[in-house]
């Protein structure tokens, strides 16, 4: 995670340091940026307007922006480059004196909240956070969603959710076993509005905001020169057959022999998926009841590709071996828990 620390003065250099110092603490790398007559000691120093070089900074890919400064400044720098709470950066002013930390922008999805308390406890601040949930002490389903990696549905949904949770308590329910105590604003059992925790497309509640956990790896087998568009195919087939919802996907696996074949990698490349390869060995020694194919021992050197490729490292195989126009499919899940408290 990148944070972005900007000051304008000497006063405020001092309570940027302390910032930093918190910060690298939460493992953030942070870069400290002033106006050239206080960029020293590794201070950056800012060329032209800051609005633009504010720009630079958000497009370079900084998860978090902390301006030492009026909020004035924070937001006039900001303006041009808001998009959408799903991908906005956090954005924290906080006064020179080191008062106040107030979370600006992305105070849910982007953690602005969670990094405006870290900042007033690391440097003895007051955090003002003015997101309805939290002052009323009401549970924030897109926070929570983002501080587990777990991918909201349909922002849409969260927010007839969120507006449900301030009146009354919402049910929420999972694949998995729920433990711990359930948070002001949920409950157990049935209603019209819900959130669902699910790898699946399920819709339990009338009004359903499905919360998806990455925790899926698919496992692919191909015929040499297979597409991308074949490849496709053949997870969709899967996907469909299982139920599940692409977007619980966290990587694809497979076997070395595959590691150069051009549309495995397009397919990976265009959903950004991260791909791992197994050698023939590794593969053979997964304990297990896979399917099995003669042809596939011989030229490759292990039984099966697609579903000892999903569940190694020890996934849990949920949609066995699919064949579609010489593309072999399985999907595996790891492990994960809904855990409050």
């Amino acid at each position: 995670m990148r944070a972005a620390i900007f000051f304008f003065s000497r006063k405020g250099g001092e309570t940027a340091l302390g910032v930093e110092r918190r910060l690298t603490g939460e493992g953030y790398s942070c870069t400290l940026y002033a106006p050239e007559k206080y960029a020293v000691n590794g201070t950056s120093a800012i060329s032209g307007s800051l609005r633009a070089f504010t720009g630079a900074v958000i497009k370079g890919g900084s998860e978090a922006l902390v301006f030492i400064g009026a909020c004035g400044i924070a937001v006039r720098s900001i303006a041009p480059y808001i998009k959408s709470k799903t991908v906005d950066p956090a954005v924290i002013c906080v006064d020179e004196c080191g008062k106040f930390a107030i979370s600006l922008l992305s105070g849910h999805i982007g953690g602005g909240n969670r990094l405006a308390n870290l900042i007033a406890e690391g440097i003895g601040a007051i955090p003002v956070v003015t997101t309805a949930t939290d002052v009323n002490g009401r549970f924030s389903v897109d926070a929570w969603a983002a501080e587990n990696g777990f991918v909201i549905g349909c922002m849409e949904a969260a927010k007839r959710v969120s507006a449900a949770i301030l009146e009354e308590d919402v049910p929420i329910c999972a694949d998995v076993p729920i433990t711990g105590t359930l948070p002001e604003g949920l409950r157990r059992g049935d209603g019209e509005i819900g959130i669902c925790v699910s790898v699946r497309k399920r819709r339990p509640f009338k009004d359903t905001l499905l919360i998806i956990p990455k925790v899926l790896t698919v496992g692919l087998g191909c015929r040499r020169g297979a597409s991308c568009e074949k490849i496709e195919e053949a997870v969709t087939e899967a996907f469909e057959l299982g139920g599940l919802d692409f977007r619980a996907v966290r990587a694809v696996a497979s076997v070395t022999l595959k590691s150069d074949e051009e549309g495995l990698l397009e397919f990976c490349g265009k959903h950004n998926l991260p791909v791992s390869f197994h050698t023939p060995e590794e593969l053979e020694s997964i304990v297990g009841s896979f399917s099995f194919s003669e042809f596939v021992k011989k030229t490759v050197g292990t039984d099966n590709v697609c579903e000892r490729s999903a569940v190694f490292g020890g996934n849990e195989l949920i949609v066995p071996k699919i064949v579609h126009d010489g593309v072999t499919v399985a999907v595996a899940q790891g492990f994960w828990e809904v855990r409050f408290g």
